[in-house]
């Protein structure tokens, strides 16, 4: 008999994470936002390109090293490459991780998604 605690199907999606690395180079303050004001807009055309359908900072986190996290509408391989283009990521700034999320299939959505986000699929066998 199936767990009823466990979902018939998952909806799997590419999340990055941002990291801000122990070894961060210091900036000055000048520097710090001009490279904040390129994250941003490499952050924000991802979106507009249909790469990513969520993108955030944490606040009032528990682990102060994470900064963010992107949710791509891409492979997670894609997702890595994009993110290492980020500014940030250049700049030694933020580091990143790529992870596949599974949640119960249909309790996420992306009403402003251009493309699918994500697959489903089911939970894989031991």
């Amino acid at each position: 008999m199936p767990d009823p605690n466990i979902p018939d199907a998952f909806d799997v999606f590419t999340v990055v994470l941002l990291r801000r690395p122990a070894d961060a180079p210091e900036m000055t303050e000048d520097e710090l936002d001009a490279l904040q004001a390129r994250h941003l807009a490499y952050r924000a055309q991802l979106a507009r390109d249909g790469a990513t359908v969520a993108n955030g900072p944490f606040l009032e986190q528990s682990d102060e090293t994470l900064r963010g996290m992107s949710v791509f509408a891409r492979s997670p391989e894609e997702a890595a490459r994009l993110s290492a283009a980020d500014p940030s990521v250049i700049a030694g700034r933020l580091s990143f991780e790529v992870v596949e999320w599974w949640v119960a299939a249909g309790s996420i959505a992306f009403p402003n998604a251009t493309e699918p986000v994500g697959d489903r699929r089911p939970l894989p066998a031991d």
